[in-house]
């Protein structure tokens, strides 16, 4: 699993090598600084990691630090408490929704569970089309209509399946315009309340999308999604991509949000668990002596 972080974070990586050349056993103050601000970690944040540590830190006090930012309170969801286990997938368009609900799907399959799609974008063409070839790929059923269709009548009919097939997951998309539109928010709650119709409790889990090369300018995105209909987590994606991996620590510090997924590549099994501990060590493993 480590050597799969390590693989999402290869750019992240390189530029805090470039930064700090050398493995020292102990890190200046102001070189932890440029790592931290390199890796696109907000300044002001920065500071307040910084703020009580001496001029010469060890790792130790680098990992208090750092991990410090992931210790707040957040309700995490056990899909294994519904059945079947509703969840939304939120994000703009260019996120990687589409590919990581086929991800999930597969991460699912893995884990021995049925799982069937909701094609609920129904804004674009594409997107059905896309989620569709999916489908066909995983082997997983898919409800799905034509462009221009209600996306709540999709989220209906997908519940009601699999409560018919006794299905175990349910994962349905929405579209992904501009989070500023106001039909889009209206949109989104109708679909979370036809499928609270569909099934009391439903959607149990509602997932936004954020794109890791965009770094912490997602944060703008996840706040206004989260008061159109409240987000109960969050998968970053392209994290391979970019060399921005720092801004997890600013979108965590910021949102206060379970982070339960990253994206580590194209393919069906490229999503790993996010686990704060192996983050921050993979960080420091680059710039502190073993």
């Amino acid at each position: 699993m480590f050597d799969f972080l390590k693989k999402a974070f290869g750019k992240t990586n390189e530029a805090i090598r470039e930064t700090v050349p050398e493995k020292k056993k102990t890190l200046e103050k102001n070189e932890l600084e440029e790592v931290l601000l390199e890796a696109d970690v907000d300044y002001e944040l920065v500071e307040r990691l910084l703020e009580g540590l001496p001029e010469t830190i060890s790792r130790t006090q680098a990992f208090n630090s750092l991990i410090s930012v992931f210790q707040y309170q957040a309700r995490w969801i056990n899909p294994d408490d519904h059945h079947p286990f509703v969840e939304m997938i939120i994000g703009v368009n260019g996120a990687g929704k589409t590919t990581t609900i086929a991800k999930l799907a597969r991460l699912y399959q893995k884990e021995g569970r049925s799982v069937v799609l909701g094609a609920g974008d129904t804004f674009r063409a594409a997107a059905i089309e896309q989620l569709s070839r999916w489908a066909q790929k995983l082997n997983v059923p898919i409800v799905a209509t034509r462009q221009g269709h209600d996306p709540s009548a999709v989220v209906f009919d997908t519940i009601k399946s699999a409560l018919a097939k006794e299905i175990d997951r349910v994962i349905i998309d929405t579209a992904g315009r501009l989070h500023t539109q106001t039909n889009l928010a209206e949109e989104l709650k109708k679909m979370v309340r036809v499928a609270d119709k569909a099934l009391p409790g439903a959607p149990h889990r509602k997932m936004l999308i954020l794109d890791g090369t965009q770094g912490s300018s997602t944060l703008n995105q996840a706040k206004a999604f989260d008061a159109m209909i409240g987000i109960d987590g969050i998968i970053i994606t392209k994290l391979d991509g970019t060399a921005k991996g720092g801004a997890i620590l600013t979108i965590a510090d910021e949102l206060k949000m379970p982070l339960y997924y990253i994206g580590t590549g194209e393919s069906p099994d490229d999503l790993i668990p996010f686990r704060a501990n192996d983050y921050v060590n993979m960080i420091l493993d680059e710039i502190y002596e073993k």
